[in-house]
């Protein structure tokens, strides 16, 4: 098993990455704020599985084969990017409304929840690279399975991740009633969310791999 310190270095590198704001948390708040916290924490467990489904990737190397291979990384990085981009259209249309600010939308039942959860975790082909250049730094083969350190540590991010979602699809209900009765700031936040997604579309399609 690896090292305690260790554990923790990369427990504190997952707490890290989680706060940066991705689509997930996007996903995650607005459920939340269009229908209820308990909508959001199942849209987390879609989210969650598709991160067990790229650790376990990684850690049987199947993930190698997806970036060893340019067309089936180059689809999964253009289809996240695209889906990045409706979300940023979504925000800034005209009519166009924060995923912060209360409304009425359909409801989704929560097969649909969790299913587009997932589909918004595995089409950010960022967390396959993520599993494969972070967890072999903190593996030591002389620590025992390399499968076994694999999964510990792939289980920390997974815990972590969810976690710390948790928490702001609890939240995100508070958050929109700061925002709601402040309506400058939910146009300059409607803005900056569609700027911000734009942005990463556009690195996700130009960034090389690596």
């Amino acid at each position: 098993m690896p090292e305690m310190s260790s554990l923790v270095a990369f427990a504190l590198i997952a707490f890290g990455m989680v706060l940066t704001p991705g689509p997930n948390m996007i996903y995650i708040i607005s459920r939340s704020i269009s229908q209820g916290s308990s909508a959001g924490l199942i849209s987390l467990g879609g989210v969650a599985l598709g991160f067990v489904f790229y650790m376990l990737c990684a850690a049987f190397g199947i993930t190698a084969i997806v970036i060893a291979v340019p067309y089936a990384y180059d689809a999964l990085r253009f289809g996240g990017a695209i889906y990045l981009l409706y979300l940023a259209w979504q925000a800034v249309r005209p009519g166009g409304r924060s995923p912060f600010q209360v409304r009425d939308l359909p409801k989704d039942g929560p097969r649909k929840l969790f299913t587009m959860g997932f589909l918004t975790n595995l089409l950010n082909p960022k967390i396959a690279v993520m599993y494969l250049s972070l967890l072999p730094q903190f593996i030591n083969p002389d620590h025992g399975s390399v499968l076994a350190q694999s999964l510990m540590l792939g289980s920390i991010q997974i815990v972590t991740s969810v976690s710390v979602n948790a928490m702001i699809a609890v939240t995100a209900g508070s958050i929109a009633t700061f925002l709601a009765g402040r309506p400058v700031w939910l146009v300059v936040q409607r803005w900056l969310m569609g700027t911000v997604l734009a942005a990463l579309a556009i690195r996700m399609v130009t960034e090389a791999r690596r």
